[in-house]
């Protein structure tokens, strides 16, 4: 088992941080059920970030966790805690950070507090200051379950559901080819029935201050403000105003992916300087109805620590999160580059620069074995044995993307590809390493047949066994690519 290498000694905020979104769904958005056993499944695949949903359930004076506005069946809260409780670090010791989306009056808070207190107990990290000067290290807060949220008031706000494919996502899907797993008829019928309903509740205006937040500020339970580790900081709706860096206390701020979409063209910088010090972390737009993702490192490039995965979902997005979270041992943080933690204002990093190339790595994919034990023998050809081709490239900075192919092997379940692929890296320290098998077929789409993602820093030089994964990301039990990895300077060329 690969153990974790990098230092974990430096405050949260300089660490890429493995992060779901609406961690108890099973399904898509708006009509799957709550339970705790996704909670358990992301704890397990090493998720260090689980986040809640907390409404109240009137007629029961209780607490259930469940998306709200939408037709999902809802989940005891106490069934989720004991769940985070016993799976917490069975995948890894580092700190478990519950993002609490709190709706609840000041008396559901108190209950609240105290299932947090009498689940967790000693695994509860309480800081000792309201407002801290820079995070805890990973290594301080090992074994520790993190509470961090903002007051119920400011959970009005809404997001609005009429967001769009940016052009930088259908650019570099152009480069990775169709989404394999996204059932477009499924989401197309969805949402025709759901978004209308659901973008006009989400698109609600926040009330104005006044009696209301008042009395929930008069309210508002001191013990369960107390357990609020890593305080959320609400947002003002003036990028200047939110990025800004309080030299004095560190703080977490939450943005949906359309708002940070919008934050990278016009104050990148400011991102990256924020990030330094602070946590930031990124959701998914309200119409990912599906459970779809959004390309992740859209957030890395700029330091963001908590880019938030709909881990239920499935796809090539979410096989980069989940290739990222191989690095450092599978702990589910990943240190920084020093490139973006760099705060001379001179040498700030822009992944949207012409940037110079470091490294030149090459990869030859010689074979591939193993579907013949993982699959039926008419999974891909009712007649023959498969055509298999593979697909290698690279994600990491706009610069460093592309997406290559062998030729296709015709009726051969070990096919024999021998093609080497050649990727000049500007920011190798970025740059996961993709590889796709595919099968083609010339009459429908072209069948799947396993995929990995490596983060290009850790590859070692030499000829190597590959395992690869299904299409939710977990390893097949046979299928296997013998490949090389070879890097070069960047002034000369392998060939």
């Amino acid at each position: 088992m690969v153990q974790v290498y990098q230092d974990m000694g430096s405050p949260l905020s300089h660490y890429f941080i493995y992060t779901g979104h609406n961690s108890y769904l099973t399904g898509n958005q708006l009509s799957s059920g709550c339970s705790e056993r996704p909670i358990v499944k992301a704890l397990l695949d090493g998720v260090r970030v689980i986040e809640l949903d907390l409404w109240p359930n009137t007629a029961k004076n209780d607490v259930e966790v469940l998306h709200g506005r939408t037709l999902t069946s809802p989940v005891e809260l106490n069934k989720c805690l004991d769940a985070i409780k016993e799976h917490a670090f069975a995948a890894s010791p580092y700190p478990v950070i519950l993002t609490l989306e709190d709706h609840l009056t000041p008396d559901l808070q108190a209950k609240v507090a105290k299932m947090l207190k009498d689940t967790f107990r000693d695994m509860l990290y309480i800081s000792e200051s309201e407002n801290m000067a820079e995070f805890p290290s990973p290594d301080y807060l090992k074994g520790k379950i993190i509470i961090s949220t903002k007051p119920p008031k400011e959970y009005l706000q809404t997001k609005s559901g009429k967001e769009e494919e940016t052009a930088e996502d259908r650019a570099e899907e152009g480069v990775w080819g169709e989404e394999i797993s996204d059932d477009k008829a499924t989401a197309l019928q969805m949402s025709e029935q759901y978004s209308g309903k659901y973008g006009a509740e989400e698109a609600e205006e926040e009330p104005p201050d006044g009696e209301a937040e008042k009395k929930a500020r008069q309210g508002a339970d001191n013990e369960y403000k107390r357990l609020i580790a890593i305080q959320l900081t609400r947002r003002k709706h003036d990028m200047d105003q939110d990025l800004k860096v309080d030299p004095e206390k560190v703080t977490r701020l939450s943005l949906g992916e359309k708002a940070y979409e919008k934050a990278i063209v016009s104050h990148g910088a400011h991102i990256i300087r924020f990030t330094q010090r602070n946590l930031l972390r990124i959701f998914p737009r309200s119409t990912r109805i599906t459970s779809s993702n959004y390309n992740p490192l859209m957030g890395w490039r700029y330091g963001v620590q908590m880019v938030a995965a709909n881990m239920q979902g499935h796809g090539r997005k979410l096989w980069l999160t989940q290739g990222m979270f191989r690095a450092n041992g599978g702990c589910g943080y990943v240190k920084k580059p020093d490139i973006l933690m760099n705060s001379d204002p001179d040498k700030l990093f822009d992944p949207r620069a012409d940037l110079p190339v470091k490294t030149r790595l090459k990869v030859t994919v010689y074979m591939g074995d193993g579907w013949r034990f993982d699959f039926r023998k008419t999974h891909f050809d009712k007649c023959s044995p498969p055509d298999f081709y593979a697909r290698v490239g690279v994600a990491g900075v706009a610069a460093d993307t592309r997406m290559e192919q062998t030729r296709v092997m015709m009726d051969s379940w070990i096919p024999t590809w021998d093609r080497e692929f050649e990727f000049p890296l500007a920011v190798p320290e970025l740059a996961l390493l993709r590889v796709e098998v595919h099968e083609s077929d010339n009459h429908q789409k072209d069948d799947f047949g396993g995929q990995t993602c490596l983060p290009v820093w850790e590859l070692r030089p030499g000829i190597r066994s590959v395992r690869l994964c299904d299409h939710k990301g977990q390893p097949l039990r046979s299928v296997k690519l013998l490949m090389r990895f070879e890097f070069f300077p960047s002034s000369s060329s392998s060939k």
